[in-house]
């Protein structure tokens, strides 16, 4: 697979939350985990726009700037408290790649205080929860 980076759109098989073999789903690429391997933080993505978590989560729809390079196909809400940490080796390849002011949102509420329950150096985010 070519290299890879944060922001990217990539597909991985996911596992369902019982561990059975999943589909291929969409992931977001949040950051390289630090160490020998080579993991990575990905995010879930969802069509299932019912699910998204408001002032949290991310929509991705035709009417933003950085939906077409995305690589989706229809809308889709960034689950920001779905995170799993996945080796690179297990992602299919990638599709696209969100804008850098997305990423930067994402991963500021990835690390806020009150979602991580540390009260301590809070990072503020879009969702104003730190405020």
């Amino acid at each position: 697979m070519a290299v890879i980076r944060p922001g990217q759109v990539a597909i991985l098989r996911l596992p369902n939350t019982d561990l059975s073999l999943g589909k291929s789903r969409p992931v977001l690429l949040i950051a390289r985990v630090p160490g020998v391997h080579d993991d990575w933080l990905v995010c879930m993505l969802s069509t299932q726009l019912q699910h998204v978590s408001e002032g949290f989560d991310e929509l991705i729809d035709q009417s933003q700037s950085d939906f077409q390079s995305s690589g989706l196909k229809i809308a889709s809400v960034v689950r920001i408290a779905r995170l799993a940490v996945v080796a690179a080796n297990l992602l299919v390849g990638t599709i696209g790649e969100v804008g850098p002011d997305r990423l930067k949102r994402v991963q500021a509420c990835q690390l806020d205080s009150r979602f991580i329950g540390n009260q301590a150096g809070c990072i503020p985010c879009h969702t104003k929860r730190c405020v």
